[in-house]
């Protein structure tokens, strides 16, 4: 989290505003990145299970996809949006450094 500020600061050469703007910016962005990664990721591991509860073992699983596809992208929504906020915090300056 502390690179986000290094290169913030450098992107931004002195400007505060610039700083605090590029700090959301690169956070936002990284969070976009890892929410399409990861939800992709467990989106293909539920398909993966939902092929292999309904193939080998016979029970209905795609009574409830929806349902828990929603789930977990919500939870995923919420453990990215907790990891943006402390990354924000972690590198927003009110002040000017000496």
């Amino acid at each position: 989290m502390e690179r986000i500020g290094i290169a913030a600061s450098k992107i931004a050469k002195g400007n505060l505003l610039l700083y605090n703007g590029y700090v959301i910016l690169i956070s936002f962005l990284l969070l976009l990145f890892l929410f399409v990664m990861v939800g992709s990721t467990v989106l293909f591991a539920l398909i993966i299970i939902d092929y292999i509860v309904t193939e080998v073992a016979h029970v209905p699983f795609h009574k409830n996809r929806s349902f828990i596809y929603t789930v977990c992208m919500i939870t995923l929504g919420v453990i990215m949006g907790i990891f943006h906020l402390v990354a924000v915090f972690k590198n927003i300056k009110f002040k000017k450094d000496s």
